[in-house]
């Protein structure tokens, strides 16, 4: 087992890490920018060092400097989290030269199933059911025309190394396709330095079910069940559910299959997410992407299945067998997850950071998780993500779940910004959510429209 870890991660994510890290008995190191001097990371971790200015591509994107902070500091292994450096092939690459134990898949892997048309090759070979769309890269609009054409409007566009919801354009008619090419185009290659699309058949509305997968260094490859992430705003997650009330027994079983068939494809190690569309109407489901780190929502998945995630990743980059078989995962009781974020959902949710004057964070009662980074005093920085908070709640069935996540919104308490906390409440306690019956396109189409009109 490694001694030391670097978490190359701000937030609650690198609280998360440095507390498993700390019950597996390994010493910490937190890496921050000049933004975060005063984050909870910095004070938990055993050691802290500022690796540059707030831009996170002068600090947590700047990979010499994370790595040079990991030599200094004789860490022994890096810990991405989520976002930054996550999915960085390069960065994977790097560690492995250096010696350093890069928590997650190497980089030639991440080319593999980061790169969505690599990815949508190596699907079809594994015989993992994959959404109609373009054979290859697609790099001018006229090329797009000529897909979309053959597939037949509506389309989606998606950059090719992207994710996190950049670089997709829903494109209705062809009057549509050419601007909405260039500026998807555009978008993802300031954000990823590739700007070429793919374009894929739009299965609308669906769910966006999710499996989580672990496998090890010696062929083992499990999955934990399924996440139903269909409440999405902007293609952005904003409740998880675990597991999935669209899905029974059989198609549970045929899905999680084909989630580990798409892992072992690409001899996948560590913990990894294999997303899909499921049309709900025929009950076919599609490979979508795979997302090759932690996830945001990991905490519902760990609630029902009994696994900690982010233990098992760090024991597996040290070389240990999966701690559990097939056989030994059981998804147990119902997992919510709502994401509270300093925004403001009357200015189309625009960012809200500041000073947090008063804070309380619900608590008590056996089934209650909060994964934060922030405390009464503190400032939000205006240069990252703005989510504050997830609340996870765990019962034994899907209402006991909703009810307690109903009393545990109630119970927050965020003085000195504006959040999205009362937005999430009425959000679970809407009729068609409390039914289940949701898909991708309510939280936009209805929702949202009947939200806004209550506020005006």
């Amino acid at each position: 087992m490694f001694k030391k870890l670097l978490i190359a991660n701000r937030g609650e994510i690198a609280v998360r890490i440095i507390r498993a890290a700390r019950e597996l008995g390994i010493q910490t190191v937190a890496i921050y920018s000049e933004a975060d001097r005063d984050s909870l990371h910095t004070m938990l971790a055993d050691e802290a060092i500022c690796i540059g200015p707030a831009r996170s591509t002068d600090s947590y994107l700047n990979m010499n400097r994370v790595l040079s902070a990991a030599i200094v500091t004789e860490a022994q292994a890096i810990h991405p989290g989520f976002g930054f450096l996550s999915e960085n092939s390069k960065f994977s690459t790097l560690c492995e030269e250096m010696n350093i134990k890069f928590i997650g898949p190497s980089g030639k892997v991440m080319d593999k199933m980061g790169d969505k048309i690599n990815a949508r090759a190596e699907m079809i070979r594994a015989n993992v059911p994959v959404i109609p769309g373009s054979d290859g890269e697609v790099f001018t609009a006229e090329e797009a025309l000529e897909v979309a054409k053959r597939l037949g409007y509506p389309v989606m566009l998606k950059a090719s190394a992207g994710g996190g919801g950049k670089g997709i354009r829903k494109v209705n008619t062809e009057e549509e396709l050419a601007p909405a090419f260039e500026s998807a185009s555009q978008e993802a290659k300031a954000a990823f330095g590739n700007g070429a699309m793919y374009i894929e058949k739009v299965i609308y509305p669906a769910r966006h079910i999710e499996v989580q997968i672990l496998g090890d260094s010696y062929g083992n490859i499990v999955h934990l069940g399924e996440r139903d992430c269909s409440l999405q705003r902007n293609n952005q997650k904003v409740l998880e559910e675990s597991p999935s009330v669209a899905i029974g027994k059989t198609l549970r079983h045929e899905i999680g299959s084909a989630a580990v068939r798409a892992a072992k494809a690409v001899n996948y190690e560590n913990a990894g997410t294999i997303e899909f569309l499921l049309d709900e109407k025929s009950g076919q489901f599609y490979f979508m992407e795979m997302n090759t780190r932690v996830q945001v929502e990991h905490p519902v998945t760990e609630f029902v299945s009994g696994v900690d995630i982010v233990k098992e990743q760090i024991r597996i980059a040290a070389g240990e067998k999966l701690s559990v078989t097939q056989d030994d995962i059981e998804i147990k009781g119902h997992a919510i997850e709502c994401r509270i974020n300093a925004e403001n959902p009357k200015f189309n949710f625009a960012p809200s950071p500041g000073k947090i004057s008063n804070l309380y964070l619900p608590s008590g009662g056996v089934g209650l998780r909060v994964d934060s980074a922030v405390y009464p005093g503190y400032t939000i920085p205006p240069y990252y993500d703005s989510m504050i908070a997830k609340i996870i709640v765990h019962g034994e069935n899907r209402f006991e779940a909703l009810m307690k996540m109903q009393r545990a919104l109630y119970e927050l308490e965020i003085d000195g910004v504006v959040t999205n906390a009362d937005f999430q409440l009425d959000l679970i306690s809407d009729r068609s959510v409390i039914a289940g019956d949701y898909d991708t396109s309510f939280l936009m189409e209805t929702f949202l429209p009947e939200y806004q009109n209550r506020e005006e």
